[in-house]
């Protein structure tokens, strides 16, 4: 991977997770939360995709779809873990 693509990809996850903290709003806590996610979940996401020769919206050598994708499932899948409070 060139430092081109790795710093695309690292914008597109912080893109991600601010938008989601824009969308469902929190503190700063939050916020490093969904960055954090959203980092995660893009590069779990880049890299199966890669291993597996998926080029959905391909982007030299990232793989931005799968990405994407991975980025927003862990970002829905951590809101539902760590923020959603069961009501009691």
């Amino acid at each position: 991977m060139t430092l081109p693509s790795f710093l695309l990809g690292a914008t597109l996850a912080t893109l991600l997770g601010a938008a989601f903290h824009l969308w469902r709003g929190g503190s700063l806590g939050r916020l490093l939360l969904y960055l954090g996610l959203a980092w995660g979940g893009f590069w779990v996401g880049h890299s199966l995709a890669a291993q597996f020769d998926l080029g959905l919206f391909q982007i030299g050598p990232l793989y931005a779809g799968l990405g994407v994708l991975g980025g927003l499932g862990a970002l829905f899948l951590g809101y539902w873990l760590f923020v959603i409070q069961p009501g009691y």
